[in-house]
């Protein structure tokens, strides 16, 4: 007889989970007594939307189900943040609430929450487990919705009074997953639509991408002469390097990629659902008149036609349709529609200088040139990312963990996580001053399990993103956007890091090597002029051309 606590790690233990975020409860007191010594390691955050962020970046660095644990209420509604990244992500992982007891359910009772209802448009499946003996049960199908079709997030709620009940129940071991595959008729269909094609693109998509398939895709668009173009922070699906890359589409992209998309008169989608960040916010292409032709190859069926009219729509796995083109010939080449499409690539990556002493472009190109090629970048949302996503080169797969839903605080989060997985690589977090105030308590979380990140903080004091919208459409009316903050070096001291601030740019390389040498989790400021908003306009230029 085990309570159910233990049942539960068990079959945490059988999936092969290996560590778990948490902020621990009194709602879950039988789960931290079987994670006691139960060879899984529970890195105990300082907030449960933290917990959520390192989970969900595991299922990111993994392919696998990040784990989080969180207590009821407040605890939950805290991890929501995490969750909502997970389904905008398409990442898999599960999230364990702790729950009141079963016999004080519709009572308003303390912390009591209806976690259906809460987290019904969120995740992909959300239930609660009112019986102890169906623990392995819930598990097991936890495990396979969170991985399959689109991968997302699943919750499940645990009563307390459940977990402390003892059952004599066997383990359940996972399944096998599916096996992927495509049919030769499919395979037909892409290669009859993309011969009739003369501008194509591949957009490659998904959340679960490994090195292989970043060789494969590479393989597939040099023996076919096609460009790729990346979504939104998925920059790491292909070398960068590579001849046949054109460049990403998303928030800041480059106008002539958003112009290639424009003229492509055929697109294959491998996993991409192709939304409103890819798009310009369906400025380039839109649902009601697509104008173009697109394969659209997923494996969740349920994805195909929703935005986009297929033509053809292949329900598969799309690593496995990407093994079968990289191995299949060419019906014919578009060198040269890919080498334009390379150029402005090229031309993009030439730093367009910014106002200051230290430059955000030029500390990315820096980092772009003298990191480890599998050194992982992480970073939440602001203008500042717009600097990595044009200046750094992604040269390996699952080494850009960044929120393609925008959450800000995501970078510290995830770089914990990153560093706790590859506790040999080097792993850079960018962050901006209101987006790494968002989390900055999890320096602690850092401290405590020895995770090393380091952390470059582009202060300009400002809540940048929203200041240049603002400056857009109200311009000089400052309103809510600017900030006081502390002296970050100090705090990172403090929290037991290294920590330098950087006021030039010849300074940089200096201190990055300090920082990483100090085998400490660590945080350089970049003092940067305030002018310096955006990397394509400083403050000034989108205010003149807002007042006309």
């Amino acid at each position: 007889m085990r309570h159910g606590g233990q049942i539960l790690v068990d079959a945490l233990r059988a999936h092969g989970v290996g560590r778990v975020f948490s902020v621990p409860g009194e709602s879950f007191l039988a789960v931290l007594d079987g994670l006691h010594d139960a060879g899984i390691r529970n890195v105990v955050c300082r907030h449960e939307g933290g917990a959520a962020m390192m989970a969900e970046a595991t299922g990111k660095l993994t392919g696998r189900p990040g784990i989080c644990f969180v207590t009821r209420g407040p605890g939950a509604t805290n991890a929501s943040a995490g969750v909502h990244v997970a389904q905008q992500d398409s990442t898999p992982m599960i999230l364990f609430i702790g729950q009141i007891a079963r016999e004080d359910r519709d009572r308003d009772a303390f912390q009591e929450v209806d976690y259906r209802q809460m987290f019904g448009g969120l995740a992909k499946w959300v239930a609660q487990i009112d019986q102890t003996d169906r623990i392995p049960e819930y598990i097991a199908r936890a495990f396979d919705l969170a991985q399959s079709g689109r991968p997302g997030p699943v919750v499940l709620a645990l009563p307390e009074d459940m977990l402390a009940a003892r059952a004599d129940i066997p383990d359940l071991p996972p399944a096998p997953r599916p096996v992927a595959g495509i049919a030769p008729a499919q395979l037909d269909a892409i290669r009859d639509a993309l011969a009739g094609a003369e501008r194509p693109l591949v957009i490659p998509g998904g959340a679960l991408w490994s090195q292989d398939d970043a060789d494969r895709l590479a393989a597939f668009a040099e023996g076919w002469g096609l460009p790729v173009a990346v979504p939104f922070r998925r920059q790491d699906y292909m070398d960068n390097r590579h001849p046949n890359y054109a460049g990403d589409l998303g928030v800041g992209m480059n106008t002539r990629m958003g112009e290639a998309l424009r003229q492509a008169d055929c697109i294959l989608s491998l996993g991409s659902r192709m939304g409103d960040t890819l798009t310009g916010g369906y400025t380039l292409m839109h649902p009601s008149a697509q104008g173009r032709r697109i394969i659209h190859v997923s494996a969740a069926p349920d994805e195909i036609g929703r935005l986009w009219r297929a033509d053809p729509g292949i329900p598969a796995c799309p690593r496995a349709a990407l093994r079968a083109l990289a191995d299949s010939p060419a019906p014919r080449r578009w060198d040269d529609w890919t080498a334009s499409l390379r150029a402005h690539y090229e031309d993009w990556q030439t730093p367009r200088p910014t106002p200051g002493d230290v430059t955000m472009e030029q500390v990315v190109c820096w980092l772009s040139a003298n990191l480890p090629e599998d050194a992982i970048i992480t970073n939440g949302a602001g203008n500042y990312a717009a600097f990595v996503h044009r200046y750094f080169r992604f040269k390996r797969a699952r080494t850009q963990i960044a929120p393609t839903s925008g959450s800000m605080g995501y970078g510290l989060p995830a770089g914990i996580a990153a560093s706790l997985a590859h506790p040999g690589r080097v792993v850079v977090t960018m962050a901006g001053d209101g987006c790494f105030q968002m989390t900055l308590n999890e320096l602690s979380t850092a401290a405590q399990h020895g995770a090393t990140p380091i952390v470059i903080v582009a202060n300009n004091g400002r809540y940048g993103t929203i200041r240049m919208h603002q400056e857009k459409t109200y311009p000089g009316r400052v309103s809510g956007t600017d900030l006081a903050n502390p002296d970050f070096a100090a705090l990172a001291r403090a929290y037991g890091g290294h920590g330098e601030h950087v006021t030039r740019n010849e300074d940089f390389a200096g201190a990055f090597d300090r920082a990483r040498a100090s085998g400490r989790f660590a945080v350089i400021e970049l003092a940067l002029d305030p002018e310096a908003l955006t990397s394509f306009a400083t403050l000034s230029e989108i205010r003149a051309r807002a007042m006309g």
